[in-house]
């Protein structure tokens, strides 16, 4: 049993340190939020994570996880502490905003135990060289006779599949000055059996920001293929599989759709390529990756223009809020982004989600949010999918074909079997799946009421 203190009970934080404490560690859940402590130690878990709230409950009974508001509770006796603070968006720039890490490694460094060794571990996606500076943080404000070491530990876990990706990783990137501390940290995460990578602080921050530039490239290349599929009369999902049988290649993350969202990739695209700026490059890549993601939530809104006309005065049903399945984070969901466009053009938007609905109406004033997928159908003009739920592939078409004004879907993750749905009555318009639906085939049913 190993003493761990994880700074930070957010995302990564809470999902590193409960999955710790599951491996038999003792684990101390360290933030300054004092309602998000009390939750944890209550066993209520303040983010939706499946599996992670029962790992939660069995290791607070177990009596491996303590929540603490306290720095002089939770540093002093922890053999390793993992920084995982946020690291949003700085509002004067697209870097990221460092202060909390900043704050998190100026106090743990005051409450380091004279004459204990401590290794302290970046957890949090921060600009190369952020090693380095946290250890700078850890000599001005360290007590003497302190002996600590930084080592960097990305994380690699997608949100709504988080427990399995710290049980079962790919694999775990370690980088150091002191290779010592680096190979104590790869201690934790040998049950994994997964590829251990050593290497120096700098390269292991970078192969993070890397690695979620590479994938959100392959999402907005095949996104780039779909506009010019649908344009040209090809089938972007057959031209994905097409691509993905060549093992250079390979299937994953080439889905066709509206883009993607959420609180890693747009957010380390921007701070990359910021970094590559100051440091006098011209990362056009990055930037068209992140043109083609914008553009791509645009064309919900091309499509509804050209089946419906003039969209003042229509109604528009979202499936799906948040910026993925299977958790609550609206960071960057693109629904969002397409609901506030529709508002803007006087549109009246319903959305449902199974789990981002109250945060939803806070973020976009004017959002309708109804309780059954089949309630966003009422009286609709066009129903979006945007999030592909587990609960959404299932419904009842011929029930929703009765709840619509007019019969349009609009599938924004071609999650649908076209024919099915157009055995249902409805029209159906994909992600780069053919040639463009004429409008002439959508006719107002007056007699719908909302």
């Amino acid at each position: 049993m190993r003493r761990i203190c994880v700074i930070g009970a957010g995302y990564v934080g809470l999902t590193t340190g409960i999955c710790l404490a599951d491996l038999g560690n003792n684990v101390t859940l360290l933030d300054t939020d004092t309602k998000r402590i009390a939750a944890i130690k209550q066993g209520e878990l303040p983010i939706f994570e499946p599996g992670l709230g029962e790992l939660l409950q069995q290791n607070l009974r177990a009596g491996r996880v303590y929540a603490t508001t306290s720095y002089a509770e939770a540093v002093p006796d922890a053999e390793f502490v993992f920084i995982a603070v946020a690291t949003p968006t700085a509002e004067e720039h697209d870097g990221a905003d460092l202060r909390y890490v900043e704050a998190a490694a100026t106090e743990l460094a005051r409450n380091l135990s004279a004459g204990r060794r401590t290794i302290v571990i970046n957890k949090s996606t921060v600009p190369i060289g952020t090693g380095d500076w946290v250890a700078n943080i850890l000599a001005q404000h360290a007590p003497v006779g302190a002996q600590y070491a930084v080592v960097s530990n990305p994380e690699f876990l997608r949100e709504g599949q988080a427990v399995l990706d710290f049980q079962q990783p790919d694999r775990v990137v370690l980088g150091s000055t002191a290779t010592a501390a680096a190979q104590e940290v790869a201690t934790l995460y040998l049950s994994s059996r997964a590829p251990i990578i050593i290497t120096d602080l700098r390269t292991a921050e970078m192969i993070k920001y890397a690695s979620n530039a590479f994938l959100a490239t392959r999402i907005s290349f095949i996104n780039e293929i779909a506009r010019i599929c649908e344009q040209l009369g090809a089938n972007v999902r057959e031209v994905a599989l097409g691509m993905g049988y060549d093992r250079r290649i390979g299937r994953a993350f080439l889905d066709a759709g509206v883009g993607f969202g959420g609180s890693c990739f747009p957010k380390d695209l921007r701070a990359l390529a910021h970094m590559a700026d100051e440091a006098g490059l011209h990362p056009q890549l990055l930037r068209a990756v992140l043109d083609i993601n914008r553009d791509q939530r645009l064309l919900i809104m091309e499509k509804l223009c050209r089946l419906l006309g003039s969209l003042e005065g229509k109604r528009v049903g979202l499936l799906g809020l948040t910026f993925k399945p299977n958790t609550d984070d609206l960071r960057d969901a693109p629904a969002l982004d397409i609901a506030r466009a529709l508002l803007e053009k006087g549109v009246h938007v319903a959305g449902y989600d199974p789990a981002g609905m109250e945060r939803a109406q806070q973020l976009v004033p004017g959002l309708e949010t109804v309780r059954t997928p089949y309630d966003v159908a009422k009286g609709a003009d066009a129903l979006v999918l945007v999030t592909e739920w587990n609960e959404f592939k299932q419904l009842d078409w011929n029930q929703i074909r009765k709840h619509l004004r007019r019969p349009l879907l609009i599938d924004g993750r071609n999650m649908y079997d076209a024919e099915r749905i157009r055995s249902a009555g409805l029209v159906y318009e994909g992600i780069g799946v053919g040639c463009p639906t004429p409008p002439v085939a959508l006719q107002s049913h007056a007699h719908v009421n909302i």
